[in-house]
Order: structure tokens, then C-alpha cells, then sequence
């Protein structure tokens, strides 16, 4: 039996091209605001775009928030998107200090306009950029998870980013990318739940195939 996908529609951002995406992987689709159909779905896709503290209050005003604390408690499995995953932390640094959905430890800070030696450096960090496994973390890391498994395949994927979060717990720290000398959190993992800063919807066939996995998982 096919699994449905449930993708979070809380007016924030590019929920139609999430859906597009795993529509061309062949995935059943649902974009729903609905909290019962968010609390029965068998895998939830939260999306989004622009700022942190406007992303919470959607989630809040909707009742969206419980029902995403809910549903991650029942072992299905979960994956947020740029905003998607920053909202997972417990807050974030953007225009002032606002509270997430707390599901992992640790903050969203803005990303240095400096370079590691000392250069301007332009954010937001708009670019394709490989990931690299966090230093001191076992080669199996990967194992298990919508990252690809084969050491040698690196593909690229499209990051458009102001802020960066920042886990507390090394084990959350799944992957990172660099930009200007920086080790920027490129996806984080907590039982259930994976966040990715990139958007594999706009990150061609690497990033269809990082969402057919997660199908699969």
C-alpha cells in the first residue's frame, strides 16, 4: 500500500513546488492545514520560507504546532524544509528572540558576514553547495537516513539562508555545508525527525531522490 506524504499548508511559501516534487517521484501528495489529517498522516513534509518568527505564528494561530509535537511523538517519520527545519530548535535569533517548536536542543543564528580570514562575506549564503559529514562523527552516519549513502556520490544542493542552526547535542549535527571557510548545519536528525537547510524540491534530480528516500525510510 502506498504511503501518503501529508505536506504542512500553513501559508507560508513554496508548498506547491514540495508537492510537484514528490508528485514526479511518484508519492502520494496531501497539502492540508487540517490538524486531523496532519495527526493520521503517515509521513509529514513541513515546508517554508522567509522569516522564523512569522513561520511560529502561523504554526501557533493554526493549532499546528501541538499537532506537529503530536504527531512526531508517535515515530513517524518527519522532515522540515529550510524554515520547515529551523522552527525545530528551541529558538531563534531573527529579529529579535523567538521561541520554535523546542523538538531539538539548541538555537538559529545568523551566519557571519565574515569569512573564516576575515573577508566580506555575502549573506544571505545563496548557492549549490556539497554536503560533508560533521567532523568527529562515525562513518555510518548517514546509514539509514534520506542522505545518500555512497561516499562516492556528492551531489550538490541549492541553499538560499540568512540564518543557521546551531544543535546542541553533536549527534542532532547529520550533515554540513561550507561558505566562506564556516561549517554551516545542513541537516539535523533526532530519532524521527530530519530537517534540511536546502531545498531538495529545488535541487534537481539529487534533491527528488533525497525526497524518495525519505519515502522510504
Amino acid at each position: 500500500m502506498t504511503k501518503q506524504v501529508v505536506v504542512i499548508d500553513y501559508g507560508i511559501g513554496n508548498v506547491f513546488s514540495v508537492c510537484n516534487a514528490l508528485k514526479e517521484v511518484n508519492v502520494d501528495a496531501v497539502l492540508s492545514g487540517d490538524l486531523n489529517v496532519i495527526k493520521s498522516a503517515d509521513r509529514i513534509v513541513l515546508p517554508g520560507v522567509g522569516a522564523f518568527s512569522r513561520a511560529m505564528s502561523a504554526l501557533k494561530d493554526k493549532g499546528i504546532d501541538d499537532a506537529i509535537r503530536a504527531f512526531v511523538e508517535t515515530e513517524r517519520p518527519f522532515l522540515g524544509i529550510c524554515i520547515g527545519m529551523q522552527v525545530l530548535m528551541q529558538h531563534s535569533t531573527e529579529m529579535g528572540t523567538h521561541q520554535g517548536l523546542g523538538l531539538i536542543e539548541g538555537i538559529v543564528d545568523r551566519i557571519d558576514s565574515k569569512t573564516t580570514d576575515g573577508a566580506r562575506l555575502l549573506v544571505p549564503h545563496i548557492s549549490w553547495a556539497q554536503l560533508h559529514k560533521p567532523k568527529s562523527a562515525p562513518e555510518d552516519i548517514w546509514n539509514q537516513c534520506v542522505l545518500p549513502q555512497r561516499n562516492d556520490h556528492n551531489p550538490a544542493y541549492y541553499f538560499v539562508h540568512s540564518y543557521s542552526a546551531r544543535p546542541v547535542h553533536k549527534d542532532n549535527l547529520l550533515a554540513e555545508a561550507t561558505y566562506g571557510g564556516h561549517a554551516l548545519t545542513a541537516a539535523i536528525k533526532k530519532n524521527n525527525i530530519t530537517g534540511l537547510q536546502f531545498h531538495p524540491e529545488r535541487s534537481g534530480k539529487a534533491g527528488l531522490e533525497l525526497l524518495n528516500r525519505f519515502t522510504q525510510i
